[in-house]
């Protein structure tokens, strides 16, 4: 019977592997992804609802609003927010793509007859390249692919941008989105902003709104380049840029014994270095990821195998086998699961290519398409069955995704103590290489208040989610005490954008200048039109009260054995390694 499941598993195994190749050799686009805001229900029901790409913010509530206004001029921006000052509500700003984790885009203050979202998805045509000096000043809500390839196009390059393309400019800049350096400016976006224009609340005199032209050399910059849609409406950023250059791109797949010792002096050889860590299999993926000249032979692109279109059969699929490795607890299942889905990143080189395919190391090719990718964006009138695979309307890929960042000095420590954990039972780290096991990337000290006050170092891993929020996970103890052991042991501060609740427990203390960002907040938004109960709870939040199973979506911490779920035999234990940590573990003899 054990060998017939085995059979069944890896059939499918070679199943999914063989649609995903048969996707991969099609390079069709998918369709698109769906709106964040949708307007009235199926009986035309008033207001409109807003959810981020994964169709399910923390805390499963719908973010709920009066109404949705799209500006497509500055002008039109300032009509709005007046409207909303004359009227006293609370205002958030909502990209075409929306793809924050948190709820900071929810304006839900006093509930929806007092809330109202700007999108900036119809205020995308403003690109202007100014080759002499070396910036473009886009609209907030210009396409992140389409800025670098109007850049690219004139000869020139944005040095720093995110992995993943499907963020605006505005949202690019406001939660500090970033790439992987610590050479020059560094790897996060908002530390090669030169300008900001803001739409704020103005005096009645004023016509309730007036934009501000933020400069290099106001001190406000370093309040508006990392906001949290707090200070206003971003209507427009000024990036520096460099004469265009190429990239030099070789993986290299290694034993992981020396992460902990050697990943400083990775990042200074490189200048766009990364490493992915996978723990269950020992092993660690050195980029090695430098600039050449322009004129250097080769056309690659780096199309990430995550943010490919992806049959709806696959995703349907992958998940489904796994939601069946959780419910029967097999967790060889997930680890054969996962040594398939890094074998195959290692045949394909991740989704680098030298042209139509991967043919070897190096990949070379210019910065506008080796730094960013995100096919599965884009719609093909001929194909409706691809989709990025976490799309909501699929029962796609559902994932957690937890991204600590680390002043560099305190990574080791945190590296030796997952490894630690990883090494009490290696096979209960297969569910997180299943994703994009540990992606370990680089960030300069920056000026923002709300930026990183040191060099530093940045996690991310993603690891399943449920159908719903009362059903425990296997081996949720393992990455419950990985997330507590990251931020509240090592000092880690969340990525704004993403992250589960807990997260954020006391976040404003591990930053020196949130003082200064505060002042300019009550400087340009004195009457918190910007704020929500939401963002509040990000930036002041001590933990919450707490409830029957509040710790299995990092709602709280668990302190009682209620706070997980213990009719399914999980209860609140100390961790393993890091012994403060409160987790729901699985505990069988307490299942009867």
């Amino acid at each position: 019977m054990a060998s017939s499941r085995w059979l069944l598993l890896h059939a499918l195994l070679l199943l999914l592997l063989l649609l995903r190749m048969d996707s991969i050799l099609l390079r069709t686009a998918s369709m698109p992804p769906p709106s964040p805001v949708v307007c009235g229900g199926p009986g035309g029901g008033d207001g409109c609802i807003l959810h981020n790409s994964y169709g399910a913010w923390n805390d499963r509530l719908d973010c709920r609003v009066q109404n949705v206004t799209y500006p497509s001029t500055e002008e039109e921006i300032c009509s709005a927010v007046a409207y909303a000052a004359r009227h006293g509500l609370n205002v958030k700003v909502v990209s075409k793509f929306s793809h924050t984790i948190p709820k900071l885009a929810c304006p839900g203050r006093a509930g929806p007859a007092s809330s109202f979202l700007i999108s900036t998805a119809n205020y995308a045509s403003g690109v202007d390249i100014d080759a002499t000096d070396l910036v473009v000043t886009a609209d907030a809500g210009v396409p992140l692919r389409e800025l670098i390839d109007r850049v690219e196009g004139r000869g020139l390059s944005l040095v720093a941008a995110p992995y993943w393309e499907g963020v605006s400019v505005g949202g690019l800049i406001g939660t500090g989105a970033h790439g992987s350096s610590w050479w020059g400016k560094g790897g996060a976006v908002h530390d090669h902003v030169v300008g900001i224009s803001l739409v704020v609340p103005a005096k009645e005199s004023e016509g309730f709104a007036k934009v501000i032209r933020i400069e290099a050399q106001d001190q406000l910059l370093n309040a508006a380049r990392v906001s949290l849609g707090m200070l206003g409406v971003i209507s427009k950023v000024k990036f520096s840029l460099s004469r265009g250059f190429k990239r030099s791109v070789t993986y290299n797949y290694t034993d992981d014994a020396r992460i902990e010792e050697i990943y400083a002096d990775h990042a200074m050889k490189y200048e766009f270095a990364d490493i992915t860590w996978y723990p269950s299999k020992h092993t660690a993926v050195y980029r090695y990821d430098n600039r050449v000249p322009l004129n250097t032979s080769g056309d690659g692109v780096y199309d990430f195998l995550g943010f490919q279109s992806n049959s709806v059969v696959i995703s349907k699929s992958v998940r489904a086998t796994e939601k069946l490795l959780e419910n029967t607890r097999n967790v060889n299942g997930k680890c054969a699961l996962a040594s398939t889905t890094v074998e195959y990143k290692k045949l394909i080189a991740s989704g680098l290519r030298n042209g139509l395919i991967f043919t070897g190391y190096p990949v070379i090719g210019r910065q506008g398409k080796m730094q960013t990718s995100g096919s599965c964006l884009y719609s093909s009138p001929m194909r409706t069955d691809l989709t990025c695979a976490w799309d909501p309307r699929i029962d796609g890929l559902f994932f957690y995704e937890t991204t600590a960042i680390f002043p560099a000095q305190r990574f080791a420590d945190f590296i030796r103590d997952v490894k630690k954990l990883r090494d009490m039972n290696p096979e209960n780290f297969c569910g997180v290489d299943i994703y994009n096991g540990f992606l370990i990337r680089f960030i300069k000290a920056s000026k923002a208040y709300l930026g990183q006050p040191e060099d530093s170092v940045v996690v991310d891993f993603n690891y399943y989610r449920a159908d719903d929020s009362l059903t425990p996970r296997l081996n949720q103890d393992v990455w419950e005490e990985v997330e507590q052991m990251a931020f509240f042991k090592h000092a880690a501060k969340p990525h704004w954008a993403k992250n589960r609740n807990l997260a954020f427990l006391n976040v404003r203390n591990k930053y020196f200048d949130f003082g200064k960002f505060m002042a300019a907040k009550k400087q340009l938004d004195p009457q918190n039109m910007f704020s929500s109960e939401w963002s509040d709870e990000i930036l002041f939040r001590n933990e919450a009260a707490k409830g029957d199973g509040c710790a299995l979506e990092g709602q709280c911490i668990c302190s009682e054995d209620r706070h997980c779920s213990p009719a399914k035999g999980y209860l609140c234990k100390a961790g393993f390694v890091y012994q403060e940590a409160r987790v729901c573990r699985y505990t069988q003899s307490s299942v009867a």
